[in-house]
């Protein structure tokens, strides 16, 4: 049975909401090594949501967005778990992206 508009929505929700969570535990996991591995960090999903809310006329700020995403304000979240990220983070970063095209 094909999936009805509203089940595949609450689906995609509940997906998203289990992935921000999954990110959420995983405080280990830097913006940098999602780049690399995934190309997309937990600031692209905010940034995803503030696009989206756009498109629908919803007021969502991008701090409103990455909060959602990070489960606290951004710069409370980056003094707790933000890593600098090393020289071998940057040149793997930079060769994901060269790689990307």
């Amino acid at each position: 049975m094909p999936l009805n508009i509203i089940s595949r929505t609450e689906i995609e929700a509940a997906a998203f909401r289990r992935l921000v969570a999954h990110l959420a535990m995983r405080t280990d996991v830097q913006n940098i090594d999602l780049m690399i591995l995934a190309g997309f960090c937990r600031n692209c999903l905010g940034d995803w949501m503030k696009e989206a809310a756009d498109e629908r006329g919803v007021d969502l700020t991008k701090d409103e967005a990455r909060e959602a995403v990070y489960g606290m304000p951004y710069a409370e979240w980056k003094k707790r778990h933000h890593k600098e990220a090393t020289p071998e983070q940057f040149a793997a970063f930079e060769a994901a992206q060269q790689a990307k095209g």
